[in-house]
């Protein structure tokens, strides 16, 4: 296929509303395939997972929720390339192309500082080493034949540089933690092809203030990174919208809060602002739970008919 069609077809296999969550994270095996299933059987049909520096192994995991489902797309949200070789990721995808044709997205991004520290690698120029690492990643070889289904790979990106290397050298781009008014830049630097997904934060059915305190404590973990909070500084928000757990105006930006109907709107906002597919993460009360039943409210509203 031309990279067009590839593009179009990532499109039709995501659609345009599908689920992120870290919740899984903190599941048994078997509680997670109950999950995993209800969420399929939702409509859903796709489902984002992270790596972070307690996560599942990003493989296994999607190992795991392809092998529960019979339909869901599984995709990395994101596979940290500090974590592994780029030959590593390149065969760990063919071997998910292979098994699950169609079923999988290999979203890849070069994380944060703390995070190399922790793995004790070096973190500097990150967009040239981005730019290396999938060169590698072209570079690798394999005994096993051409996968069944394609390598669909996206690239976590913010700032307009990486967007444009996700442009060039992949399918599209997966944002995370961003406003309407990122997506419609993001759009124009990609251009009309290029496949992007967007991360949609939410807090459903709880009190106001409830729901502003989740969001706030979400928001504040985010802003003491250097990558997200310069992005929303990037946009015209000011020291003061970025300090601490964010200002209103950023909460109110970054987050749908209220019922499923307002989710549902706001995923509008970011489709209609450029977005292919949005991505909704909810903010439960407890960490681990994936908030199915609000889920269900969402589906509800936001799914296609």
């Amino acid at each position: 296929m031309t990279s067009r069609e590839e593009r179009d077809a990532l499109r039709a296999a995501i659609g345009p509303v599908g689920v992120w969550t870290f919740a899984l994270d903190g599941l048994s095996a078997e509680a997670e395939r109950r999950a995993v299933r209800e969420i399929e059987a939702m409509g859903f049909p796709a489902l984002w997972v992270p790596e972070g520096l307690r996560s599942k192994e990003i493989f296994a995991h999607l190992s795991l929720v392809l092998s529960s489902t019979e339909r869901l797309v599984a995709c990395s949200g994101i596979a940290n390339i500090q974590a592994r070789h780029p030959f590593t990721m390149a065969l760990g995808a063919r071997v998910l192309a292979d098994a699950y044709p169609g079923r999988s997205v290999l979203g890849i991004g070069v994380g944060h500082g703390y995070q190399a520290e922790r793995r004790g690698v070096p973190y500097e120029r990150p967009r040239a080493r981005m730019r290396a690492y999938l060169e590698a990643m072209a570079r690798a070889g394999s005994t096993a034949p051409e996968p069944a289904g394609p390598v669909r790979l996206v690239l976590a990106a913010l700032g307009d540089r990486m967007l444009e290397l996700a442009a060039e050298r992949t399918l599209g781009a997966h944002t995370y933690f961003v406003p309407v008014e990122h997506t419609e830049r993001a759009r124009r630097v990609l251009g009309p092809e290029p496949v992007l997904a967007v991360e949609l934060t939410a807090v459903v059915g709880a009190e106001r203030g409830e729901a502003l305190a989740r969001a706030r404590r979400f928001a504040g973990e985010y802003l003491s990174l250097p990558n997200y909070a310069n992005n929303w500084r990037r946009l015209g928000y000011s020291e003061g919208d970025v300090a601490g757990s964010g200002s209103d105006r950023l909460i109110e930006a970054a987050f749908a809060i209220g019922g499923a109907d307002a989710v549902a709107a706001r995923v509008r906002e970011h489709l209609e602002a450029g977005a292919d597919h949005v991505a909704v993460q909810l903010l439960s009360a407890e960490e681990f739970d994936p908030g199915l039943e609000a889920l269900r409210g969402v589906a509800s509203a936001a799914l296609p008919r």
